[in-house]
């Protein structure tokens, strides 16, 4: 069978249209990777590549992404271009410090890893990056700004926390807290939606998060339910924060093109500036997830989503409160200069009457009890984790330095491109 559009005359064969079906179709099972990997994806599939609607994707990406486009790849940053934070702050912790367990996670450039401390017996996820990955895709400003962003998290009860970070000669290493309560996109799977005030409390905890990041003049833009985890008591955890835009003022805007697709606001799509209310859109949408069990204007065809996001009026079910679709309506409002949150941010969410029977005070001191236990034993009880990460073998390379006669120029020039990663906090961080 061949295929002709008027958009591309050239014939396409049935094994080449499978061969894209085949990419998107990967695109859906795979979403927790995000935007990036969907477009380096496509752009890789030579196939695909030939496609008009994923050319229209394509071009919506940034520079950076079209550039996959290009055989030759860039080399890595030379030395003027490299990141230099100033002398690392803790020379001496090295990955022999750790006993690695089990893999409990896994993204674009390494993995996340159950460790414990062969000194202290503590428990950690330790996330583990290779430094060539991230080069080659020339992600290096995105991960120092998720380490920058982690060294202010220590005062918010629902922001993952960094104890360290340190690396070798090919790897990065973030020592951070250890949750296990799993994936909040994990429980929404097995229960497909949550009940109102179920909802209304994990939503009240990212809002804080949220708002607490503002206040910080960071834009998180890549809320997700895979983004989000629970404790082992059942509150939230915001994590990861590559994606994070530092130094953004009340009335700033940014411009990258960045995020996940069902969750993208119209002014990103737009490829307009965009401010923080980007992050109150994803609340919204999250919210409309976590009730409804999918996102809204979700569809499995992506160019189709997109058009939905632009300009498909929001459809609320009756079966929520008016509370509920009130605030709904208002965090998906595609005009972000009527959004709720453009004027005042955090305020006007915990102002909402949705919010109305939430403490804050007593939200943020965790005293307010979680509406679902995840009931741990400890530690070790990892039954929350997909068992696609649990099962694999924790890598040998993951514990141990590479072989100095095998630290070749090119590994050389990683190490140098996160000079001043490593971090210990001060006491006082403590106090």
């Amino acid at each position: 069978m061949t295929v002709t559009t008027e958009a591309d005359s050239s014939p396409m064969t049935y094994s080449k249209m499978r061969g894209v079906i085949a990419v998107l179709t990967a695109f859906m099972k795979q979403r927790r990777m995000g935007l990036n990997d969907f477009i380096q994806k496509l752009a890789t599939n030579s196939y695909a590549c030939k496609h008009p609607e994923v050319q229209s994707i394509l071009n919506m990406g940034s520079p950076q992404d079209t550039e996959l486009l290009n055989s030759n790849p860039s080399p890595p940053p030379s030395p003027s271009q490299q990141i230099n934070l100033g002398p690392s702050s803790n020379p001496t912790a090295k990955p022999s410090d750790f006993n690695f367990l089990k893999v409990i996670g896994k993204g674009s450039f390494g993995k996340v890893l159950l460790a414990r401390h062969r000194t202290d017996d503590q428990f950690y996820a330790v996330k583990v990056l290779q430094k060539k990955a991230i080069l080659k895709k020339k992600e290096e400003k995105h991960i120092m700004s998720e380490r920058n962003v982690l060294l202010k998290n220590v005062k918010h009860p629902f922001l993952v926390g960094l104890h360290y970070s340190f690396q070798t000669a090919d790897k990065l290493y973030f020592v951070l807290d250890y949750i296990n309560g799993g994936e909040l996109f994990y429980h929404l799977q097995r229960e497909r939606c949550f009940l109102e005030p179920r909802a209304r409390f994990y939503a009240a905890e990212i809002a804080s998060a949220l708002g607490y990041l503002h206040s910080l003049n960071i834009v998180y833009r890549d809320l997700k339910p895979e983004n989000i985890l629970l404790d082992s008591q059942g509150h939230i955890v915001l994590t990861d924060f590559g994606l994070c835009k530092e130094n953004i003022e009340p009335n700033g805007t940014t411009s990258t093109f960045c995020g996940t697709p069902e969750y993208l606001a119209p002014e990103v799509l737009h490829k307009q500036p965009y401010d923080r209310t980007v992050d109150w859109w994803c609340l919204g949408a999250v919210l409309y997830e976590m009730l409804y069990g999918l996102p809204p204007f979700y569809s499995r065809n992506t160019a189709e989503m997109y058009d939905n996001i632009l300009n498909k009026p929001l459809q609320l079910k009756p079966n929520i409160s008016n509370a509920a679709r009130n605030l709904l309506e208002g965090l998906l409002q595609k005009d972000r200069s009527k959004r709720l949150g453009c004027s005042q941010d955090f305020t006007e969410i915990k102002d909402h009457m949705f919010f109305s029977p939430i403490n804050w005070d007593d939200l943020n001191a965790k005293k307010l009890t979680p509406p679902f236990n995840p009931n741990v034993s400890g530690p070790n009880d990892l039954r929350h984790f997909d068992p696609e990460f649990t099962d694999e073998p924790v890598p040998s390379s993951i514990g141990c330095s590479p072989d100095s006669a095998l630290v070749t120029s090119s590994i050389q020039e990683a190490a140098e491109a996160f000079l001043g990663f490593s971090y210990a906090p001060s006491m006082d961080s403590y106090l």
